[in-house]
């Protein structure tokens, strides 16, 4: 199995910089989530851009297998789509792989039964159309006023219902490579279409109607396929490291798992922060001072 990251920088200057409490936490998440995760998964990929190759490889030296720029082609795309380089990373996946945010430390590698799923995620979640952040049947009128049409898996799974399923993408990917491209690259048609510009015109604020597109979309393919006699995915099936969002988030489940995801406040907290401090200045002392010298050289954040 491959390990993948990816690393649009552009959604990182303009928003996520300031997630972290420092840069340098930034810096040293990156090396800490490939190093963890190559132990178990020796094939490693970067999908980037040219500054992001310029601060993890060039300056940073993390020695990723494979390099690609693909996300180069995103330099004139709306930064509040900020997960569309996850996805274009999946299009360019021929093999099974598992995509890791870089705020995720795999300790332990993947259980062999999720590690062999068609499809693999964090975890399992739901909401209703009533829910204050996810809300996809905003895009649905919003692409309506257009008169533009959706994915029919998209469709199907709004259709005549009230709750929704999602499936956290912490760690996405799976052995479906050619179930997973599809997933991907209907998403960021969805996003990237010019024709599909007016429809987002009426949603200024992307963030949470992108997390849906990523989370709600992906699940909805999976049942979509599976609902469809004809499908070529029919029979693909999605694993869970974790059964429920309060396992991946209940502190003893992760450890048993060999697992640390960094969402949201985490990354901010001082904590944190200081811990990683240590354990990577005790660990790879000269990756720490690489990271230092990218922030007190005025190179970070490019």
């Amino acid at each position: 199995m491959r390990a993948v990251w990816s690393f649009w920088s552009k959604p990182f200057i303009t928003y996520y910089s300031r997630v972290w409490s420092k840069p340098l936490h930034h810096l040293l998440a990156w090396g800490l989530s490939f190093h963890a995760a190559a132990r178990h998964y020796p094939e490693t990929m970067l999908v980037t851009d040219r500054p992001g190759k310029k601060l993890l490889i060039d300056q940073l030296g993390i020695p990723f297998t494979n390099v690609s720029t693909d996300l180069e082609a995103l330099k004139d795309v709306d930064p509040g789509f900020w997960a569309v380089g996850k996805l274009m990373a999946c299009t360019l996946q021929d093999r099974p792989f598992v995509h890791l945010d870089n705020d995720v430390f795999l300790w332990k590698p993947l259980p062999r039964g999720v590690a062999e799923s068609p499809v693999i995620a964090q975890c399992p979640y739901s909401f209703n159309r009533n829910d204050p952040y996810f809300h996809p049947q905003e895009i649905e009128s919003a692409f309506a006023r257009e008169g533009l049409g959706l994915p029919p898996e998209w469709v199907w799974a709004l259709t005549n219902r009230n709750e929704f399923a999602a499936a956290n993408g912490g760690v996405l990917g799976g052995s479906a490579a050619g179930f997973l491209r599809h997933y991907a690259q209907s998403a960021l048609d969805l996003v990237l279409k010019p024709e599909h510009a007016p429809a987002w015109s009426h949603i200024p604020e992307k963030n949470c109607p992108y997390v849906v597109l990523e989370e709600f979309f992906l699940l909805a393919c999976v049942q979509y396929h599976n609902a469809q006699q004809t499908s070529p995915f029919r029979g693909v099936t999605i694993s869970y490291l974790f059964p429920s969002w309060g396992h991946a988030y209940d502190a003893n489940q992760a450890a048993r798992a060999g697992y640390t995801h960094l969402i949201g406040a985490a990354k901010s907290h001082p904590g944190v922060g200081a811990r990683m401090e240590e354990r990577v200045r005790l660990q790879d002392p000269v990756f720490y001072r690489r990271c230092e010298q990218a922030v007190t050289k005025n190179t970070f954040p490019f």
